[in-house]
């Protein structure tokens, strides 16, 4: 008689196209077999019944702020966070004091994950204009996803704001390469737009549609000059989705979580600086463009790009106030709020935050529920009703934007590699998180 590790019984496997409900066999951390296991001899079988089983979710852009900026989050505390929330993997950002963008600081990440990560994990390698000549070879470092390049200023001093440094990154290397999109030039001429006494509604208006668009044309034409595929990171405007729709040989498109939810400007109305990130979180008109993107396909993934910092720190006064919002354990209840409310189906969700990171990245053994995989499952109970509350969120910021949000959608279990990690919101098996293996 075969024997399981864990069976899953029960449940709804859902994949891109489509669902069905029957068992699921793990055995020796992958998925061993998927259909009526009827009595088959396992060490656990749990009952699944009235639950939806989903590619185990991956965020592919989170700060988890270390090194050097561990007041704000940590490494542990992140992944903590993320499994918390349903996330099985996750891309980390190079923007840290150091900035990830030598080798050794690479290794010191990973090094840094052992025995501590909650979740599977790899770290992008920050371009600058000093490294931009050996990023083909860096970029295939153990437990690295590509290369990140900020086009605009955020939170520390990565930055390539001029095309001749920009090209010479897009030229050596052949991975996806990500980028933030906002163009230097324009910032740095609207920044004395802004006056005295001004509130966080002014980010918007200062970080504009153009702002944005011209950057991401700039980089597309780059990227179809020198045949590198890009990755154009938190789109926000309805100028670029109409841009991006054309030009999809050459560039994959992200959205967030936060720029689906929220709207200018009664998001700065009711959370002030708590709701200033780059880019902005716009007026409805880019939300409802950003809607129309993920339901025609435009979008590739769904991400949180979750950027944690203190409340004394957002409690500044705009302009000073940093930007960045904490997100990593709110992906999944926010997003099954609104699959629940017909905004896109399961299926879709599933693309946006498995298969298409997979695809995307080229990732090994993720993705998909399928034989031979990783057993990395997000386990939903689509029917229970939670209210999303500071005080359970693992981040050490303290805080999230969906505070008080009561949301019908909720992760009860997420399954590593078949080690159950978080169970009922109880936290199971710490240490687990390998870094995440790469086809390409």
């Amino acid at each position: 008689m075969t024997h399981f590790d864990l069976v899953l019984r029960g449940g709804t496997i859902v994949n891109v196209h489509g669902r069905c409900r029957t068992d699921l066999g793990i055995r020796g951390g992958r998925i061993a077999a998927i259909g009526d296991l009827g009595q088959a001899a396992a060490a656990e079988v749990r009952d699944c019944t009235g639950l939806h089983l989903l590619p185990g979710v991956i965020d592919s852009q989170v700060h988890f702020r270390e090194p050097g900026l561990e007041h704000k989050e940590d490494l542990e505390s992140g992944t903590r966070g993320a499994v918390l929330g349903g996330v099985t993997a996750l891309f980390e950002m190079p923007n840290t004091k150091p900035n990830t963008d030598i080798p050794e600081r690479m290794a010191d990440k990973v090094a840094r994950m052992k025995d501590r990560s909650w979740c599977d994990f790899a770290f992008y390698f920050g371009g600058t204009a000093v490294n931009a000549d050996r990023l083909h070879e860096w970029e295939h470092l153990p437990g690295c996803c590509g290369v990140k390049v900020f086009m605009g200023s955020s939170t520390g001093d990565l930055l390539v704001a001029d095309d001749e440094h920009l090209g010479r990154i897009v030229a050596n290397g052949r991975r996806r390469m990500a980028v933030h999109c906002e163009d230097e030039p324009r910032l740095i001429e609207r920044r004395p737009l802004i006056p005295a006494g001004a509130t966080a509604h002014w980010h918007p208006l200062w970080r504009d549609e153009i702002t944005a668009l011209r950057a991401t044309q700039r980089l597309v034409t780059l990227a179809e000059r020198h045949r590198r595929k890009v990755h154009v990171l938190h789109v926000t405007t309805a100028e670029e989705m109409a841009y991006l729709g054309e030009h999809k040989d050459w560039a994959s498109v992200e959205v967030l979580v936060n720029h689906l939810t929220l709207a200018a400007p009664d998001c700065y109305d009711r959370l002030g600086t708590y709701a200033q990130q780059n880019p902005p979180v716009r007026d409805a008109r880019h939300r409802d463009a950003l809607w129309k993107a993920v339901a025609d396909g435009t979008v590739d993934v769904l991400a949180t790009d979750h950027a944690p910092h203190t409340k004394a720190e957002k409690d500044k006064g705009y302009p000073d106030s940093p930007a960045g919002m904490p997100g990593v354990q709110t992906l999944v209840p926010v997003m099954l709020d609104h699959v629940n409310a017909g905004r896109l189906s399961l299926e879709r969700f599933v693309e946006l935050t498995s298969a298409g990171p997979q695809r995307l990245f080229q990732i090994q053994g993720k993705g998909r529920i399928a034989v031979g995989y990783d057993a990395d499952v997000t386990v939903v109970d689509l029917g229970a009703k939670r209210t999303i509350e500071n005080q359970a969120m693992a981040t050490k910021s303290g805080w999230t934007p969906f505070h008080g949000m009561t949301v019908t959608g909720w992760p009860v279990q997420t399954i590593i590699r078949g080690r159950t990690v978080m169970r009922d919101g109880e936290l199971l098996a710490k240490g687990v998180g390998e870094a995440i293996r790469f086809l390409a």
